[in-house]
């Protein structure tokens, strides 16, 4: 059965093939396939999307992609994939191409390509808080801070810590607020809203929170081997289960 409930949702994966800190990482190999394999994986068995378009201006990326079964009917232009290009104005870009070729959607969910650890009930969970809000407020996946941001430092050339707010390391963990965190993995958008030119994002959203665990957005070669250690963890974790 769909999840969609008639709202007409487009998935884009923005994939750019010119990544600096770690070197064609939405297609490198994690755990024996291609990273981006993953988001597209979810994609699809969450049955929540109309269409599922890879962004890239990339034609390896592409033909990964389409390696994988999935098409790519257009490349995003190169002054839209360089590194100070934001995601609104691909998103923009991709939405109205799809309006140029007749194909009109009520929302739009980012998905990163380097989210391996996302769920089907992640995106599920994700699309129906968007649809509780009326298709109005954009929701983000977010996860807790594993320590309070109070208790923050940060670290000076010479390895010499300065406290973030010197005094709150007197305030109990638990006399604290809570903060959460973006955790690159997806985020819901109202179709109209990114349409909008003034629309920057950032603000007002609605959250979808996912356990520390498996909130790593994978952005150099640190985060990518903590990464492949919890998915195989897990995997582990979950075989395991199944044994007792």
């Amino acid at each position: 059965m769909s999840n969609k409930k008639n709202l007409s949702v487009l998935a884009i994966i923005p994939a750019r093939g010119g990544s600096k800190r770690l070197a064609n990482k939405n297609i490198r190999d994690f755990c024996g396939r291609p990273m981006i394999s993953y988001s597209l994986e979810a994609a699809g068995a969450s049955r929540a999307f109309d269409e599922i378009h890879v962004s890239t201006e990339s034609e390896a990326i592409r033909d990964i992609v389409m390696g994988l079964g999935y098409t790519v009917p257009f490349l995003r232009p190169a002054e839209l994939a360089d590194d100070h290009t934001p995601l609104i104005p691909v998103l923009r870009w991709v939405l109205q191409e799809y309006g140029r070729r007749g194909r009109i959607f009520d929302a739009v969910c980012l998905m990163m390509p380097c989210a391996p650890l996302l769920t089907v009930e992640d995106i599920i969970g994700g699309l129906e808080i968007l649809k509780n809000g009326r298709n109005e407020t954009p929701v983000l996946s977010v996860a807790p801070y594993p320590a309070p941001v109070e208790w923050a430092y940060s670290r000076g050339e010479n390895g010499v810590l300065s406290a973030r707010e010197p005094g709150m390391f007197a305030v109990r963990s638990q006399d604290l607020g809570k903060f959460y965190y973006d955790t690159g993995g997806f985020a819901f958008f109202p179709a109209a809203k990114l349409l909008d030119e003034a629309y920057v994002g950032g603000t007002d959203m609605l959250s979808v929170v996912l356990p520390s665990f498996r909130a790593i957005d994978i952005d150099d070669a640190d985060d990518f081997e903590r990464a492949e250690i919890m998915y195989l963890g897990l995997q582990e974790f979950e075989n395991r289960k199944n044994r007792i």
